[in-house]
């Protein structure tokens, strides 16, 4: 007698709950955060010119993550929460 075994299971369901968002960025501190990924920061400088050009945006500073594969730090982390009212993440390659 063969017994098949099915390893798949059903998707697990998870809520998110999203950081609530402004109504508009004019006057607002963005936060870039790239992965450290070929042409991220090229990318993120971009998206924060047209966020101050375009949505009126105060400021738009760049921080770097270590590597790809992990969280921002916590020193980034803390330093966005005292200075900046949104954040950007970004991939690149």
């Amino acid at each position: 007698m063969t017994e098949l075994l099915d390893p798949t299971t059903g998707a697990a369901t998870q809520t998110i709950a999203f950081a609530p968002r402004p109504q508009a960025l004019a006057g607002k501190r963005i936060a870039l955060i790239e992965n450290t990924k070929f042409n991220s920061d090229r990318l993120l400088e971009k998206i924060g010119a047209l966020l101050r050009s375009e949505y009126g945006a105060a400021d738009a500073r760049l921080w770097r993550k270590r590597n790809a594969s992990v969280p921002a730090h916590q020193e980034i982390i803390e330093e966005v929460r005292k200075t900046c009212d949104v954040m950007v993440a970004g991939i690149g390659d």
